[in-house]
């Protein structure tokens, strides 16, 4: 983004949110992070920084420990081929995921948020050959996102691509694909997989 958090929003939603909260979107530096974690968030999402400020992951990591870094990675697909992007999706990067993510895994993130932005709304599964990819190229967990629409795909991109955790955002506040607003959340039951493969 062109500007900076909104340091006073981000304090009134960590007043109000009992869970854990992460945030991303214009940190630009370590101080920037600081006003962010200690108001109550307890992770930071760098995409266009850590690309753009090439210390500045290992720079948030050495200041407040990995566990606090999350790298993301939005991908689209150029031409048949996986593209990286920063600034919102709309500036194409050199580095190609898994080479991407291996910098960044470097650098010092403690985790990765690695988008498909092709799929993001789509309700047509996680790409599980992007996520793939990555993980299994990487040591750190990786947390998979764009195009959940069923608790197979969650149980999928888990268990077949490698993903540690999977971002759902449509699936859980709609009916379905192109209906109204309905917070939805899987019964206990459905995420039995979950338990199953920890085991």
């Amino acid at each position: 983004t062109g500007s900076g958090p909104d340091f006073g929003l981000l304090q009134d939603i960590a007043d109000q949110c009992f869970m854990p909260l992460a945030y991303g979107g214009g940190i630009r530096s370590v101080e920037d992070a600081r006003r962010i974690l200690s108001s109550g968030f307890e992770k930071i999402v760098l995409n266009t920084g850590a690309v753009e400020c090439p210390d500045l992951i290992q720079n948030l990591s050495n200041h407040f420990g990995v566990q606090s870094v999350i790298a993301a990675i939005d991908v689209k697909r150029v031409k048949g081929e996986y593209r990286c992007c920063i600034r919102s999706g709309t500036h194409l990067i050199q580095e190609d995921p898994v080479t991407l993510a291996k910098m960044l895994a470097s650098q010092g993130a403690g985790e990765l948020l690695v988008t498909s932005i092709d799929r993001e709304g789509t309700w047509s599964g996680f790409d599980l050959e992007l996520i793939k990819n990555v993980s299994s190229e990487v040591g750190i967990p990786v947390v998979a996102q764009g195009g959940c629409g069923t608790v197979q795909d969650l149980e999928a991109v888990i268990h077949s691509a490698g993903a540690s955790a999977a971002a759902v955002g449509s699936m859980f506040v709609y009916q379905s694909q192109g209906f109204g607003v309905l917070v939805n959340f899987p019964v206990p039951q459905d995420l039995k997989f979950v338990h199953e493969g920890s085991e």
